[in-house]
């Protein structure tokens, strides 16, 4: 019995397990209440273990691609271009939204203990620090600058290696990959539990006391997912970019809806650019690089909370300084951690150019946090799902301009 109901396990579809998971664990919470304590420890499995691989993964991928490629920095450039282009256009989305439908914060919400940057300057120092943080402190924290930093160097000093060091790079990679996919295959009861303990711990109450700011932070989020995002793959592929949005969507935003961490998707991300058949040597480095600097919804929420700020306080905010703003998220965003409420700690920064105290910025980090359990879940399923869609727009575009782009390319086997 066991062989059988492990058999149809595993030729069933991803996706339609994680949908089962998704419907159980809604159940669960709403009707069997008691059981979510033990329901939850399956997703906090499943997360920790996605964070006790990606590392691994992260840095034996990008030192085997980088050690017999040589064409990487180049083909990265037009995947770089696009990570900053998607995040700067989400914070004009933001910004626009937030003058079409100004909302103010109840400021006497108490926020959390948390260290905020004390500038722009102390976001680029945190980021050079990180790469050159220590190998072994990088993987043993999760840096994932520093471990791309690192794995970049010794890919780029083992390319002279022989053949013999490559197989064995090549074989390690193979044997890492698997163990990504075991952990995958566990998604189903991962969802299962973290809807579980999202519904039942969550503060519902607390959010409808801020449903306007909600609306307006959901509504940039899927502005931006299904209409300026499909724009700019649509501009550089010049055919249907829905096919291949939705697919991001669906496959890694889901993902990184219940994890709430780009770090964690990292190995779901790797899997679907497999499927996408894109270039492994690209993506080893894309994705892990776009967990980290690609936060179109880290810059959102930034934009979005300090507007809210301003308005509460009735200060005027002129075309400029909005430009500055859009500047500022899009900078910020890049230094936002990869982990669940990475952005919030950015908001100070964004609030200090309309020269906004530190007490003030940081209760509206506190009103993030009561948000959080919606607003951090979209922000980076945004950010994760765009991490595939631009690497893979990236190299689509290559082939559209040789004319060998099929519709049916943009749908994962």
């Amino acid at each position: 019995m066991f062989g059988k109901l492990s058999k149809i396990y595993s030729e069933t579809a991803l996706i339609k397990l994680i949908i089962v998971g998704l419907i159980i664990g809604i159940i669960l919470a709403l009707f069997v209440p008691f059981v979510i304590p033990f329901v939850a420890v399956f997703g906090k499995i499943f997360v920790s273990m996605l964070k006790a691989v990606a590392p691994i993964l992260v840095f034996v991928l990008v030192i085997n691609a980088l050690s017999k490629n040589s064409e990487s920095s180049t083909t990265m450039k037009p995947i770089i271009t696009l990570y900053v282009i998607g995040t700067f256009c989400a914070s004009l989305v933001a910004v626009s939204a937030s003058f079409l439908f100004p909302t103010t914060l109840d400021l006497q919400t108490v926020g959390a203990e948390v260290t905020p940057p004390s500038g722009i300057i102390s976001v680029l120092q945190n980021v050079i620090m990180n790469v050159v943080d220590n190998p072994i402190h990088a993987l043993t924290n999760a840096n994932y600058l520093g471990i791309l930093a690192w794995g970049v160097i010794l890919g780029l000093a083992l390319r002279k290696s022989g053949d013999s060091m490559h197989e064995i790079l090549s074989d390690l990679a193979k044997a890492v990959t698997q163990v990504v996919q075991w952990v995958i295959r566990f998604a189903p009861f991962g969802i299962m539990g973290l809807v579980a303990d999202a519904i039942g711990t969550s503060g519902v109450n607390a959010l409808l006391s801020y449903a306007k700011l909600l609306c307006v932070l959901l509504g940039a989020f899927f502005s931006v997912a299904l209409i300026m995002n499909p724009l700019i793959v649509w501009f550089k592929l010049r055919i249907n970019p829905y096919p291949l949005v939705f697919t991001t969507l669906r496959e890694s935003g889901i993902y990184a809806f219940f994890t709430r961490s780009s770090a964690a998707n990292i190995p779901v991300n790797m899997n679907l650019c497999k499927r996408l058949k894109l270039d492994e040597n690209i993506y080893s480095v894309s994705i892990p690089l776009g967990a980290t600097i690609n936060m179109a919804g880290a810059a959102i929420t930034i934009a979005v909370l300090s507007l809210a700020t301003a308005h509460t306080l009735g200060i005027y905010v002129d075309m400029p300084t909005a430009l500055l703003l859009c500047l500022i998220s899009t900078v910020g965003a890049c230094g936002a951690s990869g982990v669940a409420g990475g952005s919030l700690l950015l908001i100070p920064v964004a609030c200090s150019s309309f020269g906004i105290s530190s007490d003030i910025s940081m209760q509206v980090v506190g009103v993030g946090f009561i948000i959080g359990v919606l607003q951090d879940s979209c922000e980076t399923a945004l950010n994760s799902s765009s991490d595939v869609l631009f690497t893979a727009t990236a190299e689509f575009s290559k082939r559209a301009a040789e004319g060998k782009l099929k519709s049916s390319d943009l749908i994962p086997q």
